[in-house]
């Protein structure tokens, strides 16, 4: 039982009774605001009306703050089912209180960290819902002496790297390349970077979280276990309870690294460099990233071509670089005037395609230019021919607007075993594939039909060339389209596991057994989350996962 003496004072203001008609009467919507409003009272009855974190969309500041971490559009249209009620919180104890008070409404929790799910899960939903917002939870706390940092879950990505700079220029982290993504969700989901060669996923250096779980409780490491503990670095957090901070350990990076950036077209034999990058991409020094990034083009002249853009950060100075170039990689044909040594901070900006003179603060900036998109993933296991490779570039001449970027394994990804974290796409796989359409407003209402089909008909195309039983996906690029989840229905796990298995492979056994652990009333979910064991006559059932 919480008491008002076991969590400190919430801050809010009672606001206009909610209406929200996506899905609720006025009626059921006085009720649902009623009691969240008198649970949080209850449980603090001392408050500052001068403070506002929980909101209505009576409230006047209610769509900015919904609208600001909108990542994708799709998502922000007059049809999108609205949250019943907005809760930005301003320190840990308000994220326990909206936990407690949530479920005490039977209210479902959407977590927002960054807004970057691809697929809105983290502040959409078809059922009446609590969003959860985090970006006012953004402290950062750099150690270099023990080489660490505390990282709030509302923080960015570009907010831990410039905090991690302004501490040292021969440190950095393994995660990810946008400086808008929010850590929660990122690093829950795994936490992909162009240093995973060299360092792995920002998962395999956390070395301590806190989270609240089901019950409201706060937990560190020692307090929820190892079991729990390992699901939240890749099964993704929100479906364990809400992330409020993780610890992490630092990288040593070197003094200079070198990016190059070089493009090629089908005329300047494309093909013959993209196949012998399958085989060395993953094999060659571990502080080598390269990814290919292939877009078709042309489309309003008569030469049509696909654009294979090769980007790369090395860690590492140019003449390094050059000798591992002309050894493992001559096909490519890299000059040395191609390269551009820098900083560690400096090629961050250069990967979030920054200009060479922007200042390093620009990494503290939350502006984002928000799109319309969809994503898709794959993983390749085994080197794609060049007929193939062929096959694949008349496929998407012909539907002319999705893209593939081809982003490189080996190195790390193969030493650390598939059951070290909850992700498992390590040894084995050569490359992850990223698909990608994207789409602007003056396109019409019909372009979200048109740029699915497409990105849909050239993910069938590509099952020939990618992983097969499971299909493997990644998590952080969220994808609907591999399965949803109907919440707490008779059919939740067997629905969860068809999405389940492509995510996590045989992880998704132990995921399912940590969440039917900690919450198993199902309190943490959404339409990709982990679900509970199936129950029968009372008892649970014992469940073999396959390949």
């Amino acid at each position: 039982m919480y008491t008002s003496q076991m969590l400190p004072s919430l801050l809010f203001v009672l606001v206009l009774p909610l209406f929200s008609p996506n899905f609720l009467s006025k009626a059921a919507s006085d009720s649902i605001y009623n009691t969240f409003v008198h649970c949080l009272k209850s449980h603090s009855p001392s408050y500052d009306k001068k403070s506002s974190i929980v909101y209505s969309p009576k409230n006047s500041s209610y769509t900015s703050i919904l609208q600001s971490y909108v990542r994708n559009r799709r998502f922000n249209t007059s049809k999108t089912p609205k949250p019943a009620i907005i809760v930005t919180p301003l320190r840990e104890s308000h994220v326990q209180l909206a936990v407690i008070c949530a479920k005490n409404a039977s209210l479902q929790l959407k977590i927002r960290s960054g807004g970057h799910d691809y697929e809105g899960l983290s502040y959409v939903s078809d059922k009446p819902f609590v969003l959860l917002d985090m970006f006012n939870i953004r402290s950062i706390d750099v150690n270099i002496e023990k080489e660490t940092a505390w990282v709030e879950a509302g923080a960015t990505l570009g907010e831990l790297y410039y905090n991690i700079w302004e501490k040292s220029e021969f440190h950095g982290f393994p995660a990810g390349i946008c400086p808008t993504v929010g850590v929660g969700g990122h690093f829950s989901g795994g936490g992909y970077g162009n240093m995973l060669r060299k360092h792995g996923l920002a998962v395999d250096h956390i070395i301590d979280a806190k989270i609240v779980d089901a019950n409201g409780r706060k937990l560190d490491r020692h307090a929820m276990g190892e079991d729990l503990f390992w699901a939240i670095r890749g099964g993704g957090g929100a479906s364990f309870g809400v992330i409020l901070s993780y610890t992490i350990k630092l990288v040593r990076v070197p003094e200079i690294v070198t990016v190059f950036q070089t493009i090629k077209t089908l005329e300047q034999n494309a093909t013959d460099i993209v196949h012998k990058w399958q085989y060395v991409a993953n094999t060659m020094d571990h502080g080598l990233f390269i990814r290919i990034e292939l877009t078709p083009t042309g489309h309003t002249n008569t030469t049509k071509t696909i654009t294979a853009t090769f980007t790369t950060l090395f860690l590492g100075d140019s003449n390094r670089l050059m000798l591992i170039m002309n050894k493992d990689f001559p096909e490519l044909g890299l000059k040395k005037k191609d390269c551009k040594e820098m900083s560690w901070i400096e090629s961050v900006l250069f990967w979030a395609n920054y200009g060479p003179q922007t200042p390093v603060n620009v990494l503290l900036s939350r502006d984002y230019s928000s799109g319309f998109f969809k994503r898709k993933s794959d993983y390749v296991q085994k080197p794609i021919s060049k007929q193939g490779l062929n096959q694949i570039w008349k496929k998407m001449l012909e539907l002319r607007r999705p893209g593939l970027v081809f982003n490189p394994y080996g190195g790390k990804m193969s030493e650390i075993p598939q059951r070290e974290t909850p992700f498992p796409h390590r040894k084995g796989n050569l490359y992850k594939v990223h698909y990608s359409a994207n789409w602007g407003e003056d396109e019409g209402i019909e372009a979200e039909g048109i740029h699915f089909d497409q990105i849909r008909k050239l993910y069938k195309f590509m099952t020939p060339f990618v992983s097969k039983k499971p299909r493997g996906a990644f998590l952080n690029y969220r994808d609907l389209d591999i399965g949803a989840n109907d919440h707490n229905g008779k059919n939740s796990y067997k629905k969860g596991r068809v999405y389940g298995v492509k995510y996590f492979k045989k992880n998704f056994h132990r995921l399912v057994r940590v969440k039917t652990m900690v919450d198993p009333e199902n309190f943490f979910r959404n339409e990709q989350s982990i679900p509970v064991l199936p129950h029968y006559g009372g008892h649970k059932v014992e469940v073999s996962i396959g390949s």
